[in-house]
């Protein structure tokens, strides 16, 4: 990864890098699982199934870099698309930021802890299950709760003063 420029988390999407684009990312592994979308209403439900590149026990991706070459319909997400992509959780930073909110204290940027999204509950880590071993995805929808002490006060701490 390239240099990344400090706070560069504060400033718009559409001025980041590439390697700071991705380095946005907090690990939750939530826009990894498959979800259900009901044709007649377009309605969006989450799973707790897995994609098969990612690794249950860590929600990391196995083969991030070659993913579409395994998984063709996996969506990389670009400026171009964030505000378009209605799934992705109320936690993400792809979604904070295009609203122009500030990064949660759990997110490994703030606290400096990679951890902190598992500990925070936000992390699908070691809560779902194989895309080979669920059997029918409608058996599989959950809803993920948000963190009970995620709250924009919470979030500004000593590093998230809103950005000028």
């Amino acid at each position: 990864m390239g240099a990344l420029r400090e706070r560069f988390w504060e400033l718009p999407l559409s001025a980041l890098n590439n390697d700071e684009w991705e380095a946005l990312c907090d690990g939750c592994g939530r826009c990894c699982l498959h979800k259900v979308e009901y044709e007649d209403t377009g309605e969006i439900e989450q799973t707790n199934v897995a994609c098969k590149l990612l690794d249950t026990q860590t929600a990391r991706c196995t083969d991030y870099k070659h993913r579409k070459a395994f998984v063709p319909d996996c969506l990389r997400l670009t400026l171009k698309i964030v505000d378009s992509v209605s799934w992705l959780p109320p936690t993400c930073a792809y979604r904070l930021r295009a609203d122009g909110d500030l990064l949660p204290r759990w997110h490994y940027l703030i606290s400096g802890d990679r951890e902190d999204v598992v500990r925070a509950g936000v992390s699908v880590a070691g809560r779902v299950i194989a895309e080979d071993m669920a059997g029918p995805l409608e058996h599989h929808i959950v809803e993920w709760e948000d963190p009970e002490d995620w709250d924009e006060e919470d979030d500004c701490g000593e590093h998230g003063e809103a950005p000028a």
